[in-house]
């Protein structure tokens, strides 16, 4: 978090606080009253800033036309270029009367969450939150249910950021769960020995995990960086609850640090099963190529083209000759079990 204490330049005029007109690439707004009580307002009309309470406009950040209406907005310079920019830092910045940052979030698909990661981009002000996306996000479609379809009532605009975030937390949490369910059938698996498709199914689980830390990680820099420095500066409706958020997303990542601790020593039993698979396989093959070593000698020295070969003119030589080839594997068979070759460490 930056904390930037000389006057915004840039503040939004009162014309613009008056209306906004008809937002390009606008997918929902709200219009949130002093009770938390939230109304939502039609996307293509004219939306009208001079009543009680604040906005929530969401923008789809693909659309250019979306683009092109945030860069003639009167915003902070910084937040702008933030929010039509491709930085996937996460990040949060103060600047007394806005708040404006870059969180990771979860994909949304049309079966439900995905583990990939998208970013929200917001810019915050006390009358205001302006959100925008370049893909489908899981924290900012729960966070629109809940106040449009559970009538969840908002005491300030920092409330509503905070509910993001705890959406952010409650899908970060599913993803967990499901990683620990997939573990659970890998250990199973690995009871009855593993096969390929279980260890493809880890290296997802593995992966997934990593992701998910990277993003929580990140994220619990930004609300501990900002509960050490404090929000005091910025106006009271901005200030956020950082020190909950915190604790909220340090015990999931304990979780999650806990999966990829599983993940990780199931793969060290998984190679310790590989390794002796192979050496299951090296062994069968060392006895068998010493089982065939001394037939392979004798058929060897009877092929040889010299005179004088033993059973060279018997008309039953053919049979002898195997006789030996028979009888040298069987007093070498016995020779490697006399000394134990066939007893394996497994």
């Amino acid at each position: 978090m930056h904390d930037i204490r000389s006057p915004t330049p840039n503040d939004i005029s009162a014309d613009a606080q008056s209306g906004l007109g008809v937002v390009p690439g606008l997918l929902w707004a709200f219009r949130i009253h002093q009770d938390g009580a939230a109304d939502a307002l039609a996307i293509e009309q004219p939306i009208d800033n001079r009543h009680d309470g604040w906005l929530w406009l969401h923008l789809d950040l693909a659309d250019g036309r979306a683009m092109a209406w945030l860069r003639s907005a009167k915003l902070p310079a910084p937040a702008v270029t933030m929010m039509l920019g491709r930085d996937r830092h996460q990040q949060l910045h103060t600047m007394g009367s806005y708040i404006y940052g870059i969180f990771a979030d979860m994909v949304r698909r049309i079966d439900g969450v995905s583990d990939e990661t998208g970013h929200l981009r917001f810019v915050m002000t006390e009358r205001m939150l302006i959100s925008g996306r370049h893909h489908a996000l899981c924290s900012v479609e729960a966070a629109r249910t809940a106040i449009e379809g559970n009538g969840r009532r908002l005491t300030g605009v920092a409330a509503l950021l905070e509910l993001i975030v705890e959406h952010v937390a409650e899908a970060i949490d599913r993803i967990a769960d499901d990683l620990g369910t997939e573990l659970d059938g890998i250990e199973d698996s690995l009871a009855r020995r593993a096969d390929k498709l279980e260890r493809q199914k880890l290296a997802a689980v593995r992966r997934t995990s990593v992701r998910v830390h990277r993003q929580l990680s990140g994220l619990r820099a930004v609300f501990h960086r900002l509960e050490r420095q404090g929000n005091e500066d910025v106006e009271r409706p901005l200030q956020i609850a950082a020190g909950k958020l915190a604790q909220r997303l340090d015990a999931l990542d304990h979780d999650v640090l806990e999966l990829r601790e599983r993940g990780h020593r199931l793969q060290e039993e998984v190679s310790a099963m590989m390794t002796e698979e192979s050496n299951r396989h090296l062994h069968v093959l060392s006895i068998l190529t010493t089982l065939l070593l001394p037939p392979t000698l004798i058929a060897g020295i009877f092929g040889m083209n010299t005179k004088g070969l033993p059973f060279a003119d018997d008309e039953s030589g053919f049979l002898w000759a195997m006789v030996l080839v028979v009888v040298s594997s069987i007093a070498v068979y016995a020779v490697m079990r006399r000394i134990g070759i066939f007893k394996t460490p497994w």
